[in-house]
């Protein structure tokens, strides 16, 4: 099968699309751009078959993550963290306890997988019900662009 989507303009939009193919190949729902908690905003978070939650953080350079002042916020709202990066990305930089995945636009791949630290019954009820409403609301627009404009605000 030929891939004839388009390329994202971003380097780090690439990897994200990279990165949610590897995902959903493992059977987990995707999504781009979540946020959690009021002032985080991950890349990727991803649902697994068994109610599992990753976050994912792509970094396209060295600068991108030595600017990120917020990562560590990130690991409280998921089962596991990962950084994606592509192959020139220099890992030493990345943390040890964090899960890496090296990909491009095409697909990734899990180089290092990312240790378990289980949420807690309330806080994986509320990041999975904020997952599917967000998913829900993205998919209803998508089929009804006036429902925007409908919704609250």
């Amino acid at each position: 099968m030929s891939d004839l989507s388009p390329l994202p303009a971003m380097p780090g939009q690439r990897l994200a699309r990279g990165t949610g193919r590897l995902l959903r190949s493992l059977d987990h729902a995707v999504l781009t751009e979540f946020t959690p908690v009021r002032g985080l905003r991950v890349d990727l978070i991803s649902l697994g078959p068994k109610g599992e939650l990753w976050v994912v953080e792509c970094k396209s350079c060295r600068a991108d993550f030595q600017a990120d002042r917020k990562w560590q916020g990130y690991l409280d709202w998921c089962d596991r963290y990962f950084w994606a990066v592509d192959c020139d990305f220099p890992t030493d930089l990345l943390p040890d306890d964090t899960g890496l995945i090296h990909a491009d636009a095409f697909g990734a791949e899990i180089t290092r997988m990312a240790p378990e630290h289980r949420l807690a019954g309330p806080r994986r009820t509320k990041v999975q019900r904020d997952f599917a409403r967000a998913a829900a609301l993205r998919l209803q627009v998508m089929c009804d662009p006036g429902a925007l404009i409908a919704g609250a605000s």
